[in-house]
């Protein structure tokens, strides 16, 4: 099943957020424009009113009112959407201007309108500042909507005329409808814009992953030297990159290791298998005498076992490599422990004509049958190369964060560019050197099979700890620290 498209995705996500964005500013652009035309309605209708009425308080009775109608008309005059209705001190209509029958509705008993006909509005006294306040709010006879101002005014001759200051607020609905209805088109044409061009630079800013993809997918078996290489990659892919050609060069070299082994392996134990066969050819040749045949199979044997502990090892370190290995830790005296290892190795290191040495006394945590495997491969090998009349030391000493246990031995001095390979599976300093008798040699020990510093070093990875080795013209030393438990 294929997956989403990441520049889709990306795209519908800045769309929605462009979407959320376009709201947003809309909805502020929308509520600011309808508070400024409001305020701006509310000054022209307190404005008028005031007006209104300072000429209302001018005049000398009722019918002044009538007289001077223009005078009073004239504050409205201009703006279509101001009315204004004058009623005398009896409540009765005296003046109107561009009502058309929007705002009172003629009395149904005197046919004329009256005060009793307007809605039902906030009175202010003529005494009273007029302001924003004293706005109220309704809807005429034809359903348009009304804001206005309803005050009385003081006559010259003591009696109390009534005036209706009103807007028609048809238009500024409709105004605010129509910028809705763009702001609304804008913001849809914006987001589908939005998300079509997102949709395009991303694709765009995603090229480099797809080049990437193009260049992984050269890597095969045959070409594993193969390294992603991507012009001009975006500094947030830089990590990604380095990443993967690090990854490819730990899987080059992790084929190359196992091609390696592979092929040592195969030689190592050709070897035997050769010398099993080539013996048995040559002993069925021709008849030959029982000391003779037993003498064969004695040598078969000891090919077998040799076949035997390789096979072994090769399980052992494929087993420490499993992250799952189950290890018995437990703590104890790594000065006895290598007593013991050397009273074991004292048979043979009396043949080879070699001396060992015990020093130091140190507690230590660790698996003890791995502990006894790591020191019996160091000391075999110790013996292994060590000259007749040497002498080999195993010491054990601590130190504040770690326990370290050395196996030095006199001998030529390994080369320093052998020094780190030495602990690689199948490697060899001198393949023409003489080997260990393998007779004897249990707890580990794997003889000439190539695989016994390997076997060391996948001990002290399983410990946590380390293993080196130094040497120089007073011999050379294996060094294993191990870490201190806390």
């Amino acid at each position: 099943m294929r997956g989403r498209s990441l520049a889709a995705a990306l795209a519908l996500a800045f769309g929605a957020t462009t979407l959320t964005v376009f709201v947003l500013v809309g909805s502020f652009l929308y509520i600011a424009l309808e508070k400024q035309i409001k305020a701006q309605d509310n000054l022209d209708i307190v404005l008028a009113a005031r007006h209104a009425r300072r000429l209302a308080e001018e005049l000398d009775s009722a019918q002044s009112i009538r007289d001077h109608s223009e005078r009073l008309t004239s504050v409205v005059l201009g703006n279509e959407a101001l009315s204004m209705e004058v009623f005398d001190p009896d409540g009765k209509r005296a003046i109107e201007h561009n009502i058309a029958g929007a705002l009172a509705v003629p009395d149904t008993a005197s046919g004329a309108a009256t005060i009793a006909a307007l809605p039902p509005l906030t009175r202010v006294a003529a005494t009273t500042r007029i302001t924003e306040a004293d706005i109220g709010d309704w809807t005429s006879r034809n359903g348009a909507p009304i804001r206005g101002i309803f005050t009385d005014a003081r006559l010259r001759n003591g009696d109390t005329a009534s005036l209706l200051v009103a807007r028609n607020m048809s238009d500024r609905w409709l105004l605010l409808d129509r910028y809705r209805d763009k702001l609304t088109l804008a913001g849809v044409a914006g987001v589908v814009l939005a998300m079509l061009l997102g949709y395009l630079l991303i694709r765009a800013a995603l090229r480099p992953l797809r080049d990437i993809a193009a260049s992984a997918s050269l890597v095969t078996v045959n070409r594993l030297d193969t390294r992603i290489a991507v012009a001009r990659v975006p500094s947030e892919l830089e990590a990604l990159v380095a990443a993967l050609n690090a990854m490819l060069e730990r899987v080059e070299q992790g084929f190359q290791h196992l091609s390696r082994f592979t092929a040592d392996l195969a030689h190592d134990m050709r070897t035997p298998l050769s010398n099993m066969r080539g013996a048995a050819e040559v002993a069925l040749a021709r008849p030959r005498s029982v000391d003779e045949y037993e003498a064969l199979l004695a040598s078969n044997l000891e090919e077998c076992d040799r076949l035997s502990r390789m096979i072994e090892s090769v399980l052992f370190l494929a087993r420490a490599e499993h992250p799952q290995f189950v290890k018995q830790l437990r703590e104890f005296d790594a000065g006895q422990e290598l007593t013991h290892i050397a009273e074991y190795f004292e048979g043979i290191a009396d043949d080879a004509n070699v001396r060992l040495r015990v020093s130091g006394a140190a507690a230590v945590t660790a698996d003890l049958e791995l502990f006894r495997r790591a020191v019996s491969n160091l000391l075999a090998n110790a013996i292994r190369y060590t000259p007749p009349g040497g002498e080999i030391v195993l010491d054990a000493g601590a130190s504040a964060d770690a326990v370290r246990v050395t196996v030095e031995n006199p001998g030529q001095p390994i080369p320093a560019k052998h020094l780190e390979r030495i602990f690689d599976r199948f490697y060899r300093v001198d393949p023409s050197r003489s080997s260990l008798p393998s007779a004897g040699l249990s707890q580990g020990s794997t003889g000439s099979t190539g695989l016994g510093l390997a076997i060391v070093r996948a001990i002290m990875e399983l410990h946590g700890g380390s293993v080196h080795a130094e040497s120089d013209a007073r011999g050379t030393r294996f060094v294993l620290r191990f870490p201190r438990v806390m």
